[in-house]
């Protein structure tokens, strides 16, 4: 590859040439901002030289999440910003929240920010308009990181757990622990991306492993208590001699209310995400069987450490690999 120019570096930057060639040339007289996104721009072109040190002005990774009301975005919110006060106090960490089922508003949040920002790391669903501004942010040369779930399936590095796998390992525990033999329901919230990975594994792991423990149900939740509340019951009338629960999703307290007052809830072995108030008390209590916490913790880590090594602050270049989800029981907690 040809050295890159700086019509190249301007382009993507969305800056002057005689400002790149400030910024590169030391020659100062450019805002801190401008700055950032030269160095930026330099980077993601591989720009062979010594770049300037933006850290010296303030560094601003901006994360979108959705759903503060749920514990599991609260333990990533917790998670960031525990982990961004031990960052430099240059690098300012910027939580806000979005309306998961606004799109529109998402991909504007995404496609333009109240200020300068040197990063973005996302934790909201995917859908066309959130996909285009994604990608229209990445070709102005701003990091993307996607954490928990993809808002991209083509743009952007993603930092989370292999949800097919979490699928498939569900499947395993249903055929191989339930208490006899029957049908086998699930649920889940179909716009997110690694909800319809972890059905896709747990439908694959019981085409290929065909006995009297058989997937017959699908049942979309919107991850909100009513619906989720309304499809188990649904579930239950419409299979009496029902021997297995996989929730992929949230609400797991809806179906833990519901299970309680089920008088069959012991015969019926129940798998669902995250580690809760609600999850630990239905270990114990034997009405959830296995949890399989996606360790929200160590996605906000990495997702910090991938972004500050792509902007270049630290040349540690972070674990490639999916984050292990943990599997907990009963005798674990």
């Amino acid at each position: 590859m040809t050295k890159p120019s700086y019509q190249d570096i301007a382009r993507l930057a969305g800056v002057g040439t005689a400002t790149v060639e400030r910024v590169l040339n030391g020659r100062g007289g450019v805002r801190a901002e401008l700055i950032e996104k030269v160095a930026v721009a330099a980077r993601v072109l591989n720009y062979p030289r010594v770049l300037p040190e933006t850290h010296r002005g303030l560094i601003r990774i901006e994360v979108l999440m959705v759903r503060p009301e749920t514990t599991f975005y609260r333990r990533l919110a917790n998670a960031f910003e525990a982990i961004s006060a031990t960052l430099d106090p240059l690098v300012i960490v910027h939580r806000s929240f979005a309306d998961e089922r606004n799109a529109a508003e998402i991909a504007a949040r995404i496609l333009k920010s109240r200020s300068s920002r040197s990063a973005l790391i996302l934790a909201v669903p995917n859908s066309p308009a959130i996909n285009a501004a994604v990608e229209a942010v990445s070709k102005q040369g701003l990091p993307v990181v996607h954490v928990v779930t993809r808002a991209s399936e083509t743009t952007g590095d993603f930092v989370g757990i292999d949800n097919y796998a979490a699928g498939r390992t569900a499947a395993h525990f249903i055929a191989r622990m339930a208490r006899r033999s029957g049908p086998v329901v699930a649920l889940c919230h179909p716009i997110y991306q690694v909800h319809r990975d972890r059905i896709r594994g747990f439908s694959d792991y019981f085409l290929e492993h065909s006995g009297d423990v058989g997937f017959e149900w699908l049942a979309f939740t919107r991850d909100e208590e009513h619906y989720s509340a309304e499809s188990l019951s649904e579930a239950l009338a419409k299979y009496p001699n029902l021997v297995g629960l996989y929730n992929a999703g949230g609400a797991n307290s809806a179906l833990i209310n519901v299970l309680r007052r089920h008088p069959g809830f012991r015969d019926l072995l129940y798998i669902g995400h995250e580690l809760t108030d609600y999850t630990r008390s239905a270990l114990r209590d034997g009405i959830m069987d296995v949890v399989l916490d996606q360790a929200p913790e160590a996605q906000a880590q990495r997702a910090l450490d991938l972004v500050l090594h792509r902007i270049g602050l630290t040349k540690i270049k972070p674990d490639p690999n999916h984050i292990r989800f943990i599997t907990i029981t009963a005798e674990g907690l």
